[in-house]
């Protein structure tokens, strides 16, 4: 393909499909002119590194490029991306797909087409038909948590309308997702588990230490907070049921903490309270 001097629309475009995201559909126009997809990227937006880079740290004038050569809406072409992430949920972007829509794969019938929402790692459900989301590997069984299932689909809401847009409610989600995560101190220590292995989410939904000796699993860190479908149920509905309960569980979950941790978990949870003109508890105070 021969570079053109100045920005001009292909002669051919195709259109996108609904979800996709915006890597998957350069790709696809580059398997149609016979080109790679990064060659396809460049010949957009010359100085562009990585498609990865595209997916998620495109300029207005980067778009306003990508619209004119693929005779696109700026809003479409937006929209295919995950630059509007806001800040916070950001650690949920996933580098490569990590779930799927088996529904939207079967009626779409194009193995090529990437749906953004595999990337989505606060998802558990498709957006577009809203059918449960897979994991790629398959989920061990029996699933351990249907009965947190409903309040896991509250969680999804609200993370979804932070990241997506910028809506919360008292809190961050994200922010209560992170204290989720930190490690606490345990009341018992079950013999296969080990002391970094218990997480605040356990005080809020108590069968996850078992799941966690059981399966012998290491969850992430705050900072890598992207589960398989199963755990992630379980980290959504504790975010739902912080949320929902208030300060009040704040509270309760620091004084589960010791030491740097404890320490850490104040430095979120205090501003996180007072940002919303309620009083900070005597034991957030920062130190």
């Amino acid at each position: 393909m021969t570079r053109p001097t100045g920005q001009r629309p292909l002669p051919v475009t195709l259109p996108p499909a609904t979800d996709e995201l915006l890597s998957s559909w350069i790709g696809r126009h580059a398997r149609f002119y016979d080109v790679t997809p990064l060659e396809m990227l460049r010949h957009c937006l010359p100085d562009s590194r990585s498609l990865r880079a595209a997916d998620t740290n495109l300029t207005d004038d980067q778009i306003r490029r990508l619209t004119t050569v693929f005779s696109s809406d700026p809003h479409i072409v937006r929209r295919m991306t995950f630059v509007n992430v806001a800040p916070p949920a950001r650690r949920w972007i996933a580098a490569t797909p990590v779930q799927h829509c088996e529904k939207c794969a079967s009626e779409r019938g194009d193995a090529d087409i990437v749906m953004r929402s595999r990337l989505s790692g606060w998802r558990i459900t498709c957006p577009v038909c809203g059918d449960p989301l897979r994991d790629l590997e398959d989920c061990p069984a029996p699933y351990p948590f249907k009965h947190h299932w409903n309040a896991a689909l509250r969680g999804e809401r609200l993370l979804d309308d932070e990241a997506e847009r910028s809506v919360r409610t008292w809190a961050s989600p994200a922010k209560i997702e992170r204290l989720l995560l930190m490690r606490r101190r345990p009341d018992s220590v079950h013999p296969d588990t080990r002391l970094e292995d218990f997480r605040v989410l356990g005080v809020v939904i108590p069968e996850l230490d078992d799941v966690v000796a059981g399966m012998r699993i290491s969850l992430p860190s705050p900072a890598s907070p992207i589960l398989p479908i199963y755990l992630r149920a379980a980290l959504l509905a504790g975010v739902a049921i912080v949320e929902r309960s208030g300060p009040a569980m704040i509270e309760m979950l620091h004084a589960r903490l010791i030491g740097e941790n404890r320490t850490r978990f104040g430095r979120i949870a205090g501003p996180m309270i007072a940002d919303h003109g309620i009083r900070r508890p005597a034991q957030l105070h920062l130190i």
